[in-house]
C-alpha cells in the first residue's frame, strides 16, 4: 500500500515512520519538501501521488503561540486540511487526519466520547476544531483525536521537563489539570491497526489512565532519577490561574477511547509507558 505522510519531521510523523508496517510504501514529506499552506502544490502532488491513503500529521501545535499568530495557526491547522481532503475526495485517496483533546472545553466530569459536543477554549482547539470540520465533509475520512502526546525525540513535555529540572532545583507545574499522556508510538501504532482496519469517523486513542500535569512531571522526576538521566529536582504543584499561561486549557481532557480499542488493542497504562521513553532517552543520551 501506497502512503503519502504529511508533517513526517514532527513527532508523530517520526514515530508512524519508526512504526511503519511492512509492505508499506511510504512517502514521507515534511515541510522542507511540501508546505501544506500551498494549496495548489498540495493538490497537484497527491493528484500526482495516487496513493491509497494520505495521514496529515502536520499541525501548528504551540498552543501559546497560537494566541498571537492566529492566522497562521488557522492557517496550518484549518485551511491546509480543508485543501488536504479535497484533493484526497477528487483522486480517490483515503485521509487520516489526527486532531487533539483541546477541542474540548474541559467541564466534563467522564471521559470525552467521540460524539461529544466540542466548545474549544483557545484559538489553538479552534482552529484544531474548525480542521476537523473541514474533513469531516468527507464521510471516507478518518479522524483520530489523541491527547498529551510525547515521545523521547522532539520538543513536547518530557523534553521541556527535563531539560528545566536539569537546570533548575525546583519547578512548578500545573495540577488543576487531568489528561492521559501517550506516547507518540503508541498513537502511531493505532493510526496504522486503524487504517488496516479501513476504519472512517471519529475515533478517540490515548494511552490507559489519567493523570495532571504534575503528575505527569512528578512521575518523569522520579523516573529520569533513577535511571541518572537527572540529579533531582522538587516538582512543586500550582494552578493553571497561578501559572498564568497566555492559553487556556480544558481542566479535564481524558478521552473516551473504549470504542477504539477493540481495532487497535489496549495499550499500557501511560506510567508503564513512560518507563519505556526514558529507556530509549537514555540510550540516545
Amino acid at each position: 500500500m501506497k502512503i503519502l505522510l504529511l508533517g513526517a519531521a514532527g513527532q508523530i510523523g517520526h514515530a508512524l515512520t519508526a512504526t511503519m508496517p511492512e509492505g508499506c510504501d511510504l512517502l514521507a514529506l515534511d515541510r522542507n519538501a511540501l508546505d501544506i499552506t500551498d494549496t495548489a502544490a498540495l493538490t497537484a502532488l497527491i493528484a500526482s501521488e495516487q496513493a491509497q491513503a494520505a495521514i496529515n500529521a502536520a499541525a501548528y501545535t504551540d498552543v501559546d503561540a497560537a494566541e498571537a499568530h492566529e492566522e497562521e495557526a488557522f492557517g496550518i491547522n484549518a485551511e491546509a486540511p480543508r485543501a488536504i481532503a479535497a484533493a484526497c475526495a477528487r483522486s480517490g485517496t483515503r485521509l487520516v487526519h489526527i486532531s487533539t483533546d483541546y477541542v474540548f472545553d474541559g467541564t466534563a466530569t467522564t471521559p470525552y466520547r467521540p460524539d461529544a459536543r466540542p466548545a474549544p477554549l483557545g484559538v489553538y482547539g479552534r482552529s484544531k476544531l474548525a480542521g476537523e470540520q473541514a474533513v469531516q465533509e468527507y464521510p471516507d475520512a478518518l479522524l483520530i483525536r489523541s491527547a498529551w502526546v510525547y515521545d523521547a525525540h522532539g520538543r513536547n513535555f518530557l523534553d521541556t521537563m527535563l531539560r528545566l529540572m536539569t537546570e533548575r532545583n525546583e519547578i512548578r507545574v500545573v495540577a488543576d489539570q487531568t489528561g492521559t499522556p501517550t506516547h507518540a508510538k503508541s498513537l502511531a501504532r493505532a493510526i496504522w491497526a486503524l487504517l488496516d482496519a479501513e476504519a472512517r469517523g471519529i475515533h478517540h486513542f490515548t494511552d490507559a489512565g489519567k493523570t495532571s500535569w504534575h503528575g505527569f512531571a512528578k512521575a518523569i522526576e522520579a523516573k529520569a532519577r533513577e535511571l541518572g538521566l537527572l540529579d533531582g529536582c522538587t516538582v512543586t504543584p500550582t494552578t493553571a490561574a497561578d501559572y498564568g499561561a497566555p492559553a487556556p486549557r480544558p481542566a479535564f481532557s481524558v478521552l473516551d477511547c473504549r470504542g477504539t480499542w477493540p481495532i487497535t488493542g489496549t495499550p499500557q497504562d501511560w506510567n508503564d509507558e513512560l518507563d519505556g521513553v526514558l529507556a530509549e532517552r537514555k540510550a540516545a543520551a
